[in-house]
């Protein structure tokens, strides 16, 4: 890993000829340059694609990171304000399987620059809206989230298409690092802007900026067109040995396929089926974090009379400092030591990676079960166990799409990817932030309101998290029985 990381500095230091002659209107083929110096140039477009990823998720964990800011400001009930979040991630599931069709038939670098162009200019308007607009405000972050499918759902793929298996892992291990590392950032830049400012939305007013330079260095440092490879290209056997190097004209691998002709093979691919809905309790667990643990560690606090209620104008943000450094540890801890893990144990068991993947659920539901539970009495034991279901969880995030990348043909893994996140999230964290505030709400309304109540509320509401971790583990399970013989015929 020492060794891709150098080699992605070098990228970034030598690459200046390259968007030179990209910002003079010179074309740059990417064969041309991949004789040149293809790893250099590969790793620089990784370089550019990671910033991208990591301003995408900033803006993912902005709201939750000044929600108890947001949820004043609006006079919200616990219930409307987990809407926020619900909208946010429909509109990115229901985006997701257009930019997928989209992404397998047409040029993704334009794909990716006006994704990117869109969800930053909305960010920057929603900062302007007042608190009699409370709807538009939550239109623009569904807005946000159609602009961020483009990105999630297509850049992978680039990814994929730049380096062969045992490489991939680890880059695309890198890439996923930055969502822990965007979303930690969303939650500690979020509260510091509104603790300096004293204002929370000029938090909306970072990230467009950061987005404008992302864009730019997309224009000018990633080829155009970037060769799509065949299954053999990108999958290595156990053994390690390239199968094929590159696409060859035939006839029957470049046939068009319809969109439903996609789907329906992969519907019948029962690894990518139960990885995927696995995914979907990994998603509903993380949904539900992200968006309520800073208010529920709040809450906690209040309980124990560390921290007064929050009356004045601006809230109290420790909580959102704090958990947004933990999501940034675990999470790069996390990825790295799954996408090792992942790399060691695979030479000993071809079902190595769905494996790790139902141990580290099993083991996060049982952490964050435990931290639920010890809130009210010691709240230090309460962020460390919330520290490791975090970093369990993140284990999971480049295994599960690297299981992805090699049990499905390269020609259908931009709807592979897209219909996973419309799976994950229409069942997952679409709907779990919202369920956890309708279910506070209805506890509080059965009780006397309190501060108690307001804490024990969305502590039970919290507990469905550890139940669906544990399914979310069994669907891990299951695709270790059906992961070889779908890898086989992926290949093929």
């Amino acid at each position: 890993e020492h060794e891709d990381t150098t080699l992605l500095l070098q990228a970034l230091l030598e690459g200046q000829s390259y968007g030179a002659a990209a910002a003079d209107g010179t074309q740059c083929p990417s064969v041309s340059v991949s004789r040149n110096n293809p790893a250099k140039r590969n790793y620089l477009v990784v370089a550019v694609l990671c910033f991208g990823n990591f301003i995408n998720f900033i803006d993912w964990c902005i709201v939750p990171g000044i929600l108890l800011d947001i949820q004043k400001y609006f006079g919200l009930s616990d219930g409307k304000t987990g809407l926020l979040q619900t909208v946010f991630t429909l509109c990115y599931m229901l985006a997701a399987p257009i930019f997928g069709y989209l992404g397998d038939r047409y040029n993704r670098k334009i794909i990716l620059a006006a994704g990117l162009f869109f969800w930053s200019g909305v960010t920057l308007g929603s900062s302007f809206i007042t608190e009699s607009h409370y709807g538009i405000f939550v239109l623009s972050r569904g807005l946000v989230g159609i602009g961020s499918a483009s990105y999630s759902t297509i850049a992978p793929t680039i990814i994929a298409d730049l380096f062969e298996e045992g490489k991939r892992t680890t880059v695309l291990s890198i890439f996923y690092i930055f969502i822990p590392v965007g979303s930690g950032c969303g939650y500690m830049l979020a509260a510091g802007m509104a603790k300096s400012t004293g204002d929370w939305h000029w938090a909306f007013r970072v990230t467009p900026c950061m987005g404008g330079l992302a864009l730019l260095l997309l224009i000018l440092l990633v080829p155009h067109r970037i060769q799509r490879k065949t299954a053999a290209h990108r999958a290595l056997s156990i053994s390690g040995t390239i199968l094929e190097a590159d696409e060859k004209p035939d006839v029957h691998r470049n046939a068009k396929t319809t969109w439903c002709q996609d789907v329906g093979s992969l519907v019948k691919n029962c690894s990518f089926v139960c990885s995927s809905l696995g995914l979907t309790a990994m998603a509903f667990v993380t949904g539900a974090l992200a968006m309520w643990m800073p208010i529920f560690l709040y809450r906690a606090q209040v309980v124990q009379g560390i921290v007064p209620p929050c009356l004045q104008e601006s809230c109290n943000s420790s909580n959102s400092l704090i958990f947004g450094g933990i999501t940034i540890g675990t999470g790069i801890v996390g990825i790295i030591a799954g996408a090792e893990a992942a790399r060691r144990l695979r030479k000993r068991n071809n079902k190595a990676d769905p494996l790790i993947c139902a141990t580290s659920m099993f083991i996060s539901a049982l952490c964050l079960y435990i931290a639920l539970m010890v809130a009210q009495t010691n709240i230090l034991s309460t962020f460390i166990f919330i520290a490791f279901g975090e970093l369990f969880l993140s284990v999971n995030w480049a295994v599960v799409t690297d299981i992805l990348l090699y049990v499905v043909t390269p020609r259908r893994q931009s709807t592979a990817i897209a219909l996973q996140i419309l799976v994950s999230h229409l069942l997952g964290d679409a709907g779990s932030p919202y369920l956890i505030g309708l279910i506070s709400n209805a506890l509080q309304a059965r009780n006397i309101p309190s501060l108690q109540w307001s804490f024990r509320s969305m502590q039970y509401s919290f507990a469905i998290c550890a139940f669906i971790g544990v399914f979310g583990g069994g669907f891990f399970l299951l695709t270790s029985f059906y992961i070889e013989e779908d890898r086989k015929e992926a290949q093929r």
